[in-house]
């Protein structure tokens, strides 16, 4: 049964995004705001099973909001996975009070979350993963700081790639899905874009483009690879076997998970955080929290991660009408 909430903890979960101390700080201050209380979990849920827990006040979150990061740390955690994991973190959770849980993360995260549910936990899924993969949200907090890191990245490449005459190849984050790959290609006027979800492996084809652009007068290519296509080094040593065209790879790699986080991922994962308390002072569990169509809003995880994702065909269009 879904109840009121007395004390809130909150755990980062999964890989780190920029803006997830901005959650937590609206989390401990939004709770804090309504009289209950807040504990930090450390290390997400393996911090959880090894009780490692403490005492969030307003100074707690002082002077984070613009760190990169996550002040209370993430984990894998192959026991959670288990249910007695699950069963085990509940019990924790009760041992030290907690009854309302925001678990910011994705959606592995919330699969955790949702059983924690089952055993007795009112808890609220943030979604925090800069690939912006889960379906039922049109923003995860960390996207856009990682979308502009790589993109300042690339522009860099873009220099050094034109004064030598190259192709380069970056290699974006994004490994099942490619949003960043997507963003940077028509951000940064990519001539070629390769998207998991859209790729077909015809490097032929590629080679192709490549040699034709030359011919035109091109004096240099950028390929944007999102993560999910890889094999970026051999790729590099593919083409310029077949063009006869210098050609190096870049991977950007874990810079796309730190940083400064800009102030869109300040401003909806401060809103997020605060959402996620209201939810849970009202007695609800279960849910997700979104930003669809301008607005913030709830989903029963369930469903949410029932939902499925995919790339904005119109998007798609542009991107291969700017490459020509």
């Amino acid at each position: 049964m879904e109840s009121k909430v007395q004390t809130i903890g909150v755990l980062t979960s999964g890989g780190d995004a920029p803006g997830m101390n901005a959650v937590i700080r609206a989390v401990v201050r939004s709770a804090l705001s309504k009289g209950l209380k807040v504990k930090g979990i450390e290390r997400g849920y393996a911090g959880l099973l090894d009780e490692e827990i403490k005492d969030m006040d307003s100074k707690s979150v002082s002077e984070i909001i613009q760190r990169g990061g996550t002040i209370l740390g993430t984990a894998r955690c192959m026991e959670f996975m288990s249910d007695e994991g699950k069963m085990k973190g509940a019990e924790i959770c009760k041992k030290h009070g907690i009854d309302g849980l925001v678990v910011i993360g994705g959606d592995g995260s919330f699969k955790g979350a949702a059983r924690l549910a089952y055993f007795g936990i009112n808890t609220i899924g943030v979604p925090g993963t800069i690939d912006l993969d889960i379906p039922c949200t049109e923003y995860t907090v960390g996207f856009d700081t990682a979308v502009n890191t790589a993109m300042e990245a690339i522009d860099r490449i873009r220099d050094t790639s034109t004064s030598h005459e190259r192709c380069s190849i970056i290699e974006v984050m994004g490994r099942h899905a490619g949003y960043i790959a997507l963003w940077c290609g028509i951000g940064n006027g990519a001539e070629d874009i390769l998207l998991p979800e859209t790729y077909d492996n015809n490097e032929q084809a590629l080679i192709e483009h490549i040699i034709a652009l030359r011919k035109a007068g091109k004096k240099h290519h950028i390929i944007i690879n999102a993560e999910g296509v890889g094999d970026s080094m051999n790729m590099a040593k593919r083409i310029e076997a077949a063009t006869g065209i210098e050609t190096r790879a870049t991977i950007i790699g874990h810079i796309q998970r730190g940083g400064t986080p800009t102030a869109v991922d300040r401003l909806h994962a401060t809103m997020m955080g605060a959402y996620a308390v209201e939810l849970l002072a009202a007695g609800k569990s279960k849910r997700v929290v979104c930003f669809r169509e301008g607005k913030y809003c709830d989903y029963d995880i369930q469903e949410a991660l029932g939902m499925t994702k995919t790339l904005d065909p119109f998007m798609i269009q542009v991107s291969k009408e700017m490459t020509r």
